[in-house]
């Protein structure tokens, strides 16, 4: 079991930036991978940014070059840094890690963008 923790939503202008933190109850090293995922009302939760610790991280398209996911392995923490948000990355976002048996993800943290 994973338990993860999510803080740092709020609401910012379009344009704005926010930092996402998330605190694992045991390690996030490698082999698992760990991310941000999100969901905005009426739509399918969608990745954010996911990679395992040592390796290159995964961008949704919609957020490269906007968003910077980073990770404190002696802390066991999980950082999204989003800079020049825009009303469409409004959502709830969620922590993730996969281990090798299962997935994980913590309760959310809401992020809302106004034009």
């Amino acid at each position: 079991q994973v338990q993860l923790v999510e803080s740092g939503g709020g609401l910012v202008q379009s344009g704005g930036s926010l930092t996402l933190s998330c605190a694992a109850s045991r390690s996030i090293d490698s082999p698992n991978i760990v991310g941000w995922d999100r969901q905005a009302p009426g739509q399918r939760r969608e990745m954010v940014a996911h990679f395992r610790l040592g390796e290159l991280p995964n961008y949704a398209d919609s957020v490269k070059g906007r968003f910077t996911i980073s990770a404190d392995s002696a802390a066991n923490m999980i950082y999204l840094q989003m800079n020049n948000l825009k009303p469409d990355d409004t959502a709830v976002y969620y922590c993730t890690v996969a281990t090798p048996g299962a997935e994980y993800w913590g309760r959310g943290t809401q992020v809302t963008v106004s034009s």
